[in-house]
């Protein structure tokens, strides 16, 4: 791929010069002179410099997603070169959350270790924006994790329904908030943990006329004491502490083997779509839809048909 186009995504994604410096092994200096360079070469502008760092204009938005999809083709075109050589084409890389980890992904990577003992297996937990960051770079083939409200067309990605889930609130043994059903007021009184913690570049990926309103609620860093993108570290804090952690129900018995208990709501929380996120480029590519399979087969024997 163009070096001043690699270099241009590195900038976008960091957000500023400094920050693109470590990974590209490239002075500051040679950066700013390259930008310059491919803006001329263009005849736009595609940054908005400022002391706060670089933001891109609204020619940078648009070679930023075409930029993005032709690394996308080039990295996978690099991958599929290597795969054949190495004799992987069973290799799996998938994403999920850490609930779908302990009820889903983890049984079906035995199952195909099992099935395929040569294919290397990949497997990248996270929340679902940075799942949706990997699968757009082309590190992982699809992900499983709960549907991305007001996400951007330009991602050209398929969302396939598995199940409906209901968030819930877990406390330590012994925790005041146990015992009896509680409103939300109650609950929000006492500080929160977040095992999804957000990550201001993820706000690129929501429609242009919704960045506002999401801003102010999924990327808000307030509502929560704290926050860590290892759900080990959250449980350990709520072990703890008086922290209330809100994750899915469906991980109740996962955690009640850990001491940590679900909260009795009196109103209960609105149902949330979760399935899996996959690029529509490769919806049909033969072994996509073979995991996708795979997975829709284990979800309606633990989950039930989605609803």
């Amino acid at each position: 791929m163009d070096k001043l186009l690699q270099q241009f995504l590195a900038i976008a994604e960091a957000g500023s010069i400094s920050g693109a410096t470590a990974g590209l092994y490239v002075t500051q200096p040679t950066l700013t002179f390259n930008m310059r360079k491919l803006e001329e070469s263009l005849g736009v502008k595609l940054f908005v410099r400022s002391s706060q760092g670089m933001r891109l204009t609204a020619y940078g938005e648009t070679l930023y997603e075409n930029a993005r999809l032709m690394r996308r083709l080039y990295d996978n075109t690099i991958n599929a070169l290597e795969n054949q050589r190495l004799r992987t084409e069973r290799g799996l890389s998938i994403g999920c959350g850490y609930s779908w980890w302990s009820l889903l992904v983890r049984d079906m990577v035995l199952n195909y270790a099992k099935e395929f003992p040569n294919a290397p297996i990949q497997v990248s937990l996270g929340n679902q924006l940075r799942c949706m960051d990997q699968l757009l770079s082309g590190d992982i083939s699809l992900f499983i994790g709960h549907e991305i409200l007001g996400l951007n067309a330009a991602t050209s990605t398929e969302f396939l329904a598995l199940t409906s889930v209901h968030s819930a609130f877990y406390v330590r043994a012994g925790h005041p908030l146990l015992g009896q059903p509680r409103e939300r007021s109650e609950i929000d009184a006492f500080p929160g943990v977040s095992s999804t913690p957000p990550e201001t570049r993820h706000q690129r990926f929501f429609d242009a006329m919704q960045r506002q309103d999401r801003a102010t609620t999924l990327f808000d860093r307030t509502h929560f004491a704290f926050g860590s993108n290892s759900l080990a570290a959250c449980i350990d804090y709520v072990c703890a502490t008086d922290a209330v952690l809100g994750h899915t129900s469906v991980m109740a018995d996962e955690f009640a083997k850990r001491d940590i208990h679900k909260i009795e709501l009196s109103v209960p929380q609105p149902a949330e779509t979760v399935g899996i996120y996959v690029l529509a480029e490769r919806i049909d590519d033969e072994r996509v839809a073979d995991l996708i399979g795979r997975i829709r087969e284990l979800a309606l024997i633990r989950l039930g048909a989605p609803t």
